[in-house]
């Protein structure tokens, strides 16, 4: 175990990536404010950690897997957070999907404190992290970016350095753009399928190496067909996700017309209380009852 690693988060994402840097003998350090999840990473071999500044002392490289701009701020820069207790020259590796403007600033902040930043969000989710094979776009200075490369090697298998600081969390909202407009086009096609009364489950096959075809419709659409709202991830997130791809195409002036209408649709489902479901659960949108317990 040669690398020893801080992971400040360990919800369903941050609980795969500890998870697997677990198993592959990385030496994991944990803080989260929910102690069963805590408990969780170690059982698997992670160290408990009482504070995330307690985390970061031992840390080469400090992970984080959070929510929002504000939380990753308390995380880092709050009472007991990581820059209390990392070394000067620290590597924090962001993992959180949050707006790039408020990445620069805390990039700028953390190098004010001595410590560098790599802001590396991901796609691929929890199933993705577990068998190591997550994307991740960095934003960042080239020499952290490839340290960044390293620590999450056995976590992402394809690993792209996009430019300076925010251009990971840029890359991740068109990510976004890109994977709500799918959901919603391949929930759309299911009801569609299920209506005229052809097996939406045998869709993916028939139509697979064709142009139609995307890891979203051979994923989602047996899902969606099925009802299977096992979760993998939340609406209300990809709600988060999808307010800053508009805030920056506000800022940029770029017109996003589907985006606008693939967002209502997940604030909608957000609003009948289906925000803490799995992607699946947009099939809820064509349903007229009262969403699943």
């Amino acid at each position: 175990m040669s690398r020893s690693v801080a992971l400040i988060g360990a919800g369903a994402m941050g609980g795969a990536i500890g998870t697997r840097l677990a198993e592959t003998r990385t030496r994991l350090l944990v803080f989260d404010l929910d102690p069963a999840k805590v408990a969780s990473l170690v059982e698997k071999g992670a160290t408990a950690a009482i504070t995330a500044a307690r985390a970061a002392v031992e840390a080469d490289a400090v992970i984080l897997s959070l929510n929002s701009p504000k939380i990753v701020r308390a995380a880092v820069f709050g009472p007991a957070g990581v820059a209390e207790g990392a070394r000067k020259g620290t590597l924090i590796i962001d993992m959180s999907s949050i707006d790039p403007q408020s990445t620069r600033e805390l990039a700028k902040d953390a190098a004010a404190a001595g410590l560098r930043w790599v802001d590396s969000p991901l796609s691929g989710g929890a199933p993705k992290a577990l068998i190591g094979q997550l994307t991740c776009m960095a934003g960042g200075d080239a020499a952290d970016v490839a340290e960044a490369r390293t620590v999450l090697a056995e976590v992402a298998s394809n690993f792209t350095h996009m430019g300076p600081s925010g251009a990971g969390q840029t890359t991740k909202l068109i990510n976004q753009v890109l994977c709500a407009l799918n959901f919603v086009a391949v929930a759309e096609a299911t009801a569609l399928a299920e209506a005229s009364g052809v097996d939406a489950a045998k869709i993916p096959e028939a139509l697979r190496g064709g142009r139609a075809d995307s890891a979203i419709l051979q994923e989602y659409m047996p899902r969606f067909a099925a009802r299977d709202y096992r979760p993998t991830g939340r609406i209300d997130n990809m709600v988060k996700d999808l307010n800053g791809a508009q805030d920056l195409a506000r800022q940029t002036g770029i017109a996003m017309p589907m985006t606008v209408v693939c967002a209502e649709i997940h604030r909608l489902l957000t609003a009948i209380g289906c925000g803490a479901m799995d992607q699946a659960a947009l099939m809820e949108f064509w349903a007229a009852r009262t969403p699943p317990a």
